[in-house]
């Protein structure tokens, strides 16, 4: 996911390197490095928060497409693999969240 969020964001305007740019792809690197964090924990209730703090970016890249392609900086669909990712990785992450949460005491 996060090469192609690099490769998505490469063509949008220079003057949104340090603004749309930099946030889509810290947050690219934040779905990855909190589900990788979670899943190192052992703590039921870590792994529920990391899980939580990887949807959350998710939710917030999801966003920041929204309003490229508002901006005409990204034209939905130009990158379908990402998208269905995107969607996907949502869902994976809710039902891994769901799972803690109705089984606290599995490991």
């Amino acid at each position: 996911m996060v090469k192609e969020v690099y490769i998505a964001t490469g063509n949008f305007p220079k003057s949104e390197q340090y603004g749309l740019v930099s946030q889509m792809r810290r947050a690219a690197i934040s779905v990855c490095s909190n589900i990788a964090e979670g899943a190192a924990r052992i703590s039921r209730q870590e792994k529920k928060r990391f899980y939580e703090i990887s949807r959350s970016s998710l939710v917030e890249l999801n966003t920041q497409f929204e309003l490229a392609i508002i901006l005409n900086y990204y034209q939905k669909g130009r990158m379908a693999d990402l998208e269905q990712r995107l969607e996907s990785t949502f869902r994976m992450l809710s039902k891994m969240i769901a799972n803690l949460e109705l089984n606290p005491t599995r490991h």
